[in-house]
């Protein structure tokens, strides 16, 4: 019997609303984080506010897996929920994140289909693979000979735990955005963009 990984979802939502009705705005997420909490799979909730008097509100959600998220986005309570900001919150962008795929998802702006919200198109994962591996060769090489030149006498393993401990951080958060920012037109197929002279 074969397994699936479960892998995480997070939904992020903007909103815009009038700015004097923002204690409205914030009681009103409250109640769905509430009703969200009840559900099984519901793995936390936040918003915040583009700025002081800001009408754009930005609201993330997220779910163990695609499953747990489609049983809370198609139940009555969340309905319930929506509808009863009709009038006075507008729904103007959604994007969703799974696990390292993330990194390559274009952001995408479109309304919202309060019932099944439409994911971005991610680019095949040969140029998700190659993206990674070009991210990762020059990084794990780096670490591989200094930590071989400092810590040559330091067991194997606790070399590749210390590596992968300072590596994982560094890839996720430095080199991988970059490095998708920068081939961002190969991932999506578009043309190469023109350099200045």
């Amino acid at each position: 019997m074969s397994m699936t990984l479960a892998v995480p979802v997070t939904v992020a939502i903007a909103r815009r609303v009038d700015p004097a009705r923002s204690s409205e705005m914030v009681a009103w997420m409250r109640a769905g984080t509430a009703l969200a909490e009840a559900f099984p799979g519901f793995l936390g909730a936040g918003w915040v506010q583009s700025g002081p008097g800001s009408p754009e509100w930005h609201m993330l959600y997220r779910f163990a897996d695609a499953e747990t998220l489609r049983r809370w986005e198609e139940s009555p309570q969340r309905h319930w929920w929506l509808s009863s900001a009709q009038g006075i919150v507008e729904h103007t962008r959604v994007e969703r994140r799974t696990g390292i795929e993330g990194w390559f998802d274009p952001p995408s702006e479109h309304s919202v289909d309060l019932v099944a919200p439409v994911a971005p198109t991610s680019p095949p994962r040969w140029k998700q693979a190659v993206t990674i591996w070009l991210a990762f060769f020059p990084l794990s090489l780096s670490a591989t000979l200094l930590t071989s030149h400092f810590l040559g006498a330091v067991p194997l393993a606790a070399r590749v735990l210390l590596m992968t401990l300072c590596l994982t951080p560094l890839m996720t958060y430095l080199v991988l955005p970059r490095i998708t920012r920068a081939l961002h037109w190969w991932l999506h197929g578009q043309r190469a963009p023109r350099r200045g002279l």
